[in-house]
């Protein structure tokens, strides 16, 4: 988690944005949308006010885009917010300014007062009428008296010195003008004469709504009738929550005890009516009367089988539209046989098919409605079978299959190879499907062949008939060789189209040999040729049929080879292949490699290609070759014969050095290139020396120096060539050394010399096997490394010039090494370090160990002295046991320095 905030960028700027912050309740959806200048991995909280906003089921609240976007659909007047967003990533956070929406809502149902609050005010009293709503942006207001629109526009209403007739019924509209939402609210207001108030007057204690004469029915008129217990001054009515009014419909009596709906409809069904009555104490209201609408029954519907298996019971329904539910009478063919909306057969047989009515009754509307059903009742198919009506069926003649089955066949359906089967020109059904006829019937209507009976129940499928139509035989066909080989036997077959399979009869220039659908011959010769008959016979349409075959029988070919050419093959001369057969041929063909030799410029074959001739020969001519004969009944190739072109020598080169040095040997080669190898003569300045490709020189002296030949010549061919090269002889580098004028000493001079004996060109110098690169003039100031002559010098020596020296020296003859010289600079000593404590406790041991270390090449000699004057050791190592100074002295017996180190001992108590 460490290495991850690494990777993290802190954020900044903290910003929330909404797509509108003026919305209205229920209707409106808010998106706000938090963002940052710059942060990574972040993660968001969401704050309404100092709450969470959390994710609940059916608030319409969403979080997404990675949690950065707040969605609130259809938002209340709860959703104001402000809001704000927190934003983190584990190194940083941030929040953002608050942002509060706009929410219009309202104005919701008015609450309505009166004060002084009384049952009835005294005329000449100071009455005030207030109306209380929520809504935002504030509602506006209007006063409505008896119906009639006062212009009265705030939330108080004030009747200063009331009279008698502001008596009645005072409503408050509220409206939002953003929302454009509205309701009202209804109080009533009663105002007596001063008198009237001194008399003790009866509350009212009950008050219902009933049915004056018949309920509710479709298409008639109803009458309400307001019931009041106790004294009554007027009644209101009221539907669904709205204060009545008359229409085309709706009539209310002149006392308004009663109202009238006529005529009813189904849409008056549900509607709530209540009505209210007041006296000068008290008012009260019925409890809500529902209009129910009673209606139909409509036309019923059946739900149930149309067809049925015998043995099976089936059950029908009926419904009926109706208020009340209707209820039921069954009857099948005229017959009562059940009552109830549900009624079930008993098992079924086929006298059971028939129609089936249901009669729907109201007892209140006191109609009913009538329908029906038709039901089938099927037997089940219990057998089918595919029979042959006639004669059997013979290709060309008219033939019948016949669909035998039990039980109630509604259809039956013909298949072959176990697809449906169609009429056309030559196939018929009869009335129902019950045969198939065809006329004629043919080889392609061979197949399997069913027939399907089937109702709506059941169904059953026949066995396969196999239909098999007899025909034949038609032209026969023999399958056999034309040519034969004389000694071999050759097999003859006929076969013939036919049903049932034909009878053979063979015959051989006219007189019969043999019987069956195969013939084979004897051994055969020249005789042998001619004409074989086959005759096919079927016995069921009694018809035959002949073909024939020609055979002519030829001797093989028995021996082919390639004749030894009487001369080698030699390059650029005519060369003779001629192929040798036994037996008759028909054709000949010469192959190389493996692949068909074919004529062209250097290439002739003879007329009968019995001969090739490679005019001229060529090396790419080199390969095996063979020649195939072959007739009409064999064929044979030879043996390979490997044709090798002779050629050369030619290109004859000498390979050896131009140069040697005087006491050495050197060594020469000849190469020619030749089929067969050529043989070598060596000569010296004309004098034979040698036989052989190759030649070795004893020790060379000047008289050495001249001409060396090499002959090549080829037996075969009879042809030689001549190469030849010079050698010079120069006197020999007999050794190369390294020598160091000093040992090598860091910082001081040293000089190699190469000590050569014997003449040479240059001299060169290398270190590790690299060429060193150096100045070979005068040396300046500051060089440090140069040549003189035959010399390297080092001014001064140092550790980098450390390595393997060798000095390299060249003559005509080629380059000499010395042997190599290693040179290690000595240097030191540098740098003498004590390594061991300062101070010791007291009695925690008995022997300090202290080792000294210094830098030198060779390893230098230690001498430990005690205070300065007494030598106490030898060697890097010196044990102690006494407090004190110790000095080590590092000397190189090389370089002949020596330096030292001092360590101070002490020991201190416990």
């Amino acid at each position: 988690m460490c290495l991850m905030k690494y990777n993290l960028k802190p954020i900044s700027n903290v910003t929330l944005r909404a797509n509108n912050t003026n919305l209205v309740e229920l209707n409106g959806t808010a998106v706000l949308t938090c963002s940052v200048s710059s942060g990574t991995s972040l993660a968001y909280r969401w704050l309404n006010g100092s709450s969470e906003v959390t994710l609940t089921a059916n608030t319409g609240v969403q979080i997404g885009n990675g949690s950065s976007t707040l969605t609130i659909a259809s938002v209340t007047r709860y959703d104001q917010g402000p809001f704000r967003c927190n934003v983190s990533n584990g190194i940083s956070y941030g929040t953002s300014q608050p942002l509060a929406l706009n929410i219009s809502y309202g104005p919701s149902d008015p609450t309505l007062t009166v004060a002084p609050m009384k049952s009835a005010h005294k005329t000449g009293s100071n009455i005030t009428l207030s109306c209380a709503t929520e809504s935002n942006p504030p509602a506006t207001f209007q006063w409505v008296f008896e119906g009639r629109y006062l212009n009265q526009y705030s939330r108080n209403l004030s009747l200063d010195n009331a009279k008698v007739n502001q008596t009645g019924s005072y409503k408050c509209l509220v409206t939002n003008p953003v929302t454009l939402r509205f309701t009202s609210g209804i109080i009533m207001l009663r105002i007596v004469g001063k008198t009237a108030l001194t008399f003790k007057l009866t509350p009212i204690s009950a008050v219902d709504v009933r049915y004056a004469g018949r309920p509710p029915i479709l298409f008639a008129s109803v009458t309400l009738s307001c019931d009041v217990t106790g004294p009554v001054d007027f009644i209101r009515w009221w539907k669904n929550g709205q204060e009545l009014t008359a229409d085309n419909r709706t009539a209310v009596s002149m006392d308004n005890k009663t109202v009238t709906v006529n005529p009813i409809q189904l849409t008056d069904s549900g509607d709530n009516y209540q009505c209210q009555a007041f006296n000068s104490v008290s008012n009260m209201t019925s409890p809500s009367n529902y209009l129910v609408v009673n209606y139909g029954p409509e036309k019923p519907v059946i739900t149930g089988k149309s067809m049925a298996m015998t043995g099976h019971s089936v059950t029908f329904n009926c419904s009926a539209s109706s208020q009340p539910p209707s209820f039921y009478n069954w009857f099948f063919n005229g017959s009562q046989v059940a009552t109830g909306s549900e009624f079930t057969t008993g098992p079924l047989n086929l006298s059971s098919s028939g129609m089936y009515t249901c009669m729907a009754s109201n007892s209140i509307t006191e109609q009913n409605s009538t329908t029906y059903t038709m039901l089938t009742v099927w037997a089940p198919v219990t057998m089918t079978t595919v029979k042959v009506v006639g004669p059997q069926p013979i290709e060309n003649q008219t033939f019948t299959l016949s669909c035998m089955s039990a039980g109630s066949v509604d259809s039956i359906l013909w298949m072959m190879n176990n697809k449906p089967l169609y009429a056309d020109n030559r196939k018929v059904f009869s009335m129902k499907n019950a045969t198939l006829t065809f006329n004629p019937v043919l080889q392609y209507d061979m197949g399997n062949y069913q027939c399907a009976a089937s109702n709506p129940f059941s169904n059953m499928t026949s066995d396969y008939y196999n239909l098999i139509v007899n025909y034949g035989p038609e032209r026969p066909a023999i399958t056999g060789p034309t040519l034969a080989m004389s000694g071999a036997s050759v097999t003859f077959n006929c076969s013939a189209s036919s049903q049932p399979p034909s009878f053979y009869n063979w015959f051989f220039n006219g007189s019969q040999v043999a019987t069956g659908s195969e013939f084979m011959t004897g051994l055969l010769n020249l005789n042998s040729s001619g004409m074989y008959t086959c005759v096919a016979y079927n016995n069921v349409t009694d018809k035959n049929s002949t073909a024939y075959a020609m055979l002519s029988v030829i001797d093989p070919i028995s021996a082919v080879q390639i004749a030894m050419p009487l001369k080698p093959a030699i390059e650029d001369h005519p060369y003779t292949l001629s192929c040798e057969v036994t037996g008759p041929v028909v054709y000949i063909q010469w192959w190389k490699n493996g692949q068909a030799l074919m004529a062209d410029n250097r290439t002739v074959f003879s007329m009968d290609n019995t001969t090739v001739i490679l005019n001229p020969v060529r090396r790419s001519n080199n390969g095996d070759y063979q020649c195939q004969a072959g007739n009409a009944v064999s064929n044979m190739i030879s043996s390979p014969h490997r044709v090798w072109v002779n050629y050369g020598p030619e290109n004859t080169v000498i390979i050896g050095p131009t140069a040697g040095e005087t006491g050495r040997r050197v060594t020469f080669r000849c190469l020619a290139s030749s089929q067969p190898p050529s043989s070598y003569q060596w000569f010296f300045n004309g004098s034979q020396l040698a036989n052989g490709s190759e030649y070795m020189t004893g020790h060379l002296t000047f008289n050495s120096s001249g001409k060396y030949s090499c002959v090549a010549y080829n037996n075969v061919t009879k042809q030689n060539s001549t190469a030849y090269t010079m050698l010079t002889v120069i006197e020999a580098i007999e050794s190369v050394m390294v020598k160091a004028s000093t040992i090598p000493i860091a910082y001081k001079m040293l000089t190699l010399t190469c000590e050569i004996t014997g003449p040479y060109d240059s001299i060169s110098w290398l270190k590790d096997n690299t060429t060193v690169n150096v100045s070979s003039s005068y040396p300046a100031s500051n060089m440090s490394l140069y040549t003189v002559n035959n010399s390297l010098h080092f001014n001064p020596v140092t550790k980098s010039n450390n390595g393997n020296y060798q000095c390299a020296t060249t003559n005509q003859y080629g380059l000499h090494r010395s042997a190599k010289y290693t040179l290690l600079a000595n240097y030191g000593p540098l740098g003498v370090d004590i390594i061991g404590p300062n101070t010791v406790v007291l009695g925690s041991v008995v022997t300090v160990t202290l080792r000294c270390n210094a830098d030198s090449q060779p390893t230098s000699k230690y001498k430990w002295l005690f205070n300065h004057q007494s030598e106490v050791g030898t060697g890097a190592i010196l044990g102690v046991q006494r407090a004190g100074e110790y000095v080590c002295l590092a000397t190189n017996p090389v370089t002949n320095i020596t330096m030292s180190k001092t360590v101070g001992l002490g020991v201190t108590g416990k």
